[in-house]
């Protein structure tokens, strides 16, 4: 047992770095009320903490390797306690966003590459295939936890208490890491590339900004923009700009290896196709995850009005199916491949996408969202069950802080374009319907049009049908007048929440060919062969 208890430590960071997000995922109501803010807002809150993840993960790898991987995790994990404290006191929004997506997303960027190679470096085989299990498996469980802790802890006390209690269990994790043993230090330890740390934050962080801000910015015309570029909205300039950077982010790292100096990243490692692949997999699971785990408590919260706790309860078909999935990956690998396993897992994810779309009405039906998302459990853990493993087994044992760095920015990356990307879906899905709704409406007044308009063109944010009704008795409109434009509101909220899950369904579709370069063999022998340079 005595090897397990590094474990032990590991996999309950892993269920720490989990468990927050999805407590914000459920607390989005709270939030808004808390803070006195909206849905956008927030947001751009969860969204900024999975982007300075993204960001910093490839960096926070290297850090890995410069000063020790348990080192690293220890480091990471003092940070990330600091920026629980604070997002737990957080008495206005901008301290929360400091508090939860800088620094606790900073602290993240150290644990997680660290985490994923000392996982990889503790385990060979067999005992490497069930500890990537495991560590799927409480990822899974971090997601089936949080909705229902989250949701009991923000209904009947407050968010608050979920990050005062991360405080408590990172002070015990600390008593214990030195239960994880530390991996050889390389001879001469690699210095740290600063050009490239700067370089690809900066590419990473303007395609994430431009691709969030699209819902108020608009993607040609402009909305309610800061400026605009030759008269258009500023977003896909801002995209390209980050396209730029990180395309120079590339020649820097070229340069710096024909140099013989240390890159942040060696692109030489992308030429192994079952890395590549297992990337590709990872940035489209996370973003179709996190864009359901968006979408789904807005429709539970805003449209239906449940609190968070009744989200969290609704939530958890989809996280206890998860988490048993993820750990049956030690027994997939004896019968089938990873090839196969993840494609079998997005079929299901499709499968489940469908019934999603069936499901979404004005009233749930208890049943059949129950099923949706136990089957959307199941095809989110056959892929957590696999690519963990995949991505370190493809590397060998001086590179897997590198490809662990890689791994996690490519989660994080998939989570913050998931929630921007399809948050931007649903609230242009909403304002097109919404508009074409009204305007071919006889009972809408012009006036009400026209202020509907101006509105759009300054921004919207994904309302309840309460507070469309209270602006319309703001704004003086008649009774029947007013029930008609909040039942055109209502409409065009299911249409929009219908729009984002498709778009969802579509991206898990753009995944099937990513696959063709996963390993086809069964996996969990007692051989540890990787296949890197």
């Amino acid at each position: 047992m005595r090897r397990w208890r590094a474990l032990l430590v590991l996999g309950t960071a892993q269920f720490l770095m989990v468990l927050d997000t999805s407590v914000m995922n459920v607390s989005i109501s709270a939030l808004v009320q808390d803070f006195e803010t909206d849905v956008t807002a927030i947001q751009a809150v969860i969204t900024l903490y999975t982007l300075v993840m993204a960001a910093f993960m490839i960096t926070g790898g290297k850090i890995g390797d410069l000063i020790g991987r348990r080192r690293a995790f220890t480091v990471g994990l003092c940070v990330y306690g600091v920026g629980s404290g604070i997002t737990a006191l957080a008495p206005e929004l901008w301290i929360l966003t400091l508090g939860w997506s800088v620094i606790e997303g900073l602290g993240a960027g150290l644990v997680l590459p660290a985490l994923a190679a000392l996982v990889a470096g503790a385990y060979r085989g067999r005992e490497r295939a069930v500890a990537y299990g495991v560590i799927g498996g409480l990822a899974g469980a971090g997601i089936a936890v949080g909705p229902l802790l989250g949701g009991w802890v923000t209904t009947y006390l407050t968010w608050r208490v979920v990050f005062a209690g991360e405080v408590v269990i990172v002070a015990a994790l600390l008593c214990v890491v030195r239960w994880i043993g530390e991996p050889a230090r390389p001879a001469r330890p690699p210095r740290l590339d600063a050009g490239g740390a700067v370089l690809s934050a900066l590419g990473l962080g303007a395609v994430v900004l431009g691709v969030l801000q699209s819902a108020s910015w608009g993607w040609v015309r402009p909305r309610d923009t800061p400026f605009t570029v030759f008269g258009f909205a500023p977003t896909l300039f801002v995209i390209a700009a980050g396209g730029v950077l990180l395309w120079l982010f590339r020649i820097w790292e070229r340069r710096r290896e024909t140099r013989g100096q240390d890159p942040l990243v060696s692109f030489s490692l992308f030429a192994v196709p079952s890395l590549r692949a297992g990337l590709a997999m990872l940035l489209g699971q996370n973003l179709v995850l996190l864009g359901l785990f968006f979408v789904i408590p807005l429709y539970l919260q805003i449209v239906l009005g449940l609190d968070a706790f009744e989200t969290g309860l609704r939530l958890l078909p989809v996280s206890v199916t998860m988490f048993l999935a993820a750990l049956s990956g030690p027994l997939l690998g004896r019968v089938a491949g990873p090839r196969t396993v993840v494609r079998t897992g997005l079929l299901v994810l499709l499968v489940a996408v469908v019934w999603l779309l069936a499901t979404v009405r004005p009233e749930l039906d208890d049943a059949s969202f129950a099923w949706a998302m136990a089957v959307l459990g199941v095809g989110m853990g056959l892929l957590a069950s696999q690519l963990g493993n995949v991505v370190q087994s493809s590397v060998e044992e001086g590179r897997r802080s590198e490809a662990g760095g890689l791994q996690y920015t490519a989660q994080n990356l998939g989570s913050s374009l998931g929630t921007a990307l399809i948050g931007s879906v649903l609230i242009a899905a909403l304002t097109g319907v919404f508009v074409r709704q009204i305007e071919d409406n006889p009972a809408i007044s012009d006036a009400a049009r026209e202020q509907t308009g101006i509105a759009v063109q300054q921004g919207v944010s994904f309302l309840s049908t309460d507070q469309v009704r209270a602006a319309t008795e703001r704004a003086g409109l008649p009774p029947a007048e007013a029930e008609a434009y909040v039942d055109d509101y209502a409409q065009a909220q299911i249409a929009g929440l219908k729009a984002a899950i498709l778009a969802v369904g579509a991206i898990t579709l753009c995944c099937l060919p990513f696959t063709r370069r996963l390993p086809a063999e069964r996996t969990g022998g007692p051989a540890d062969t990787p296949t890197g340079p």
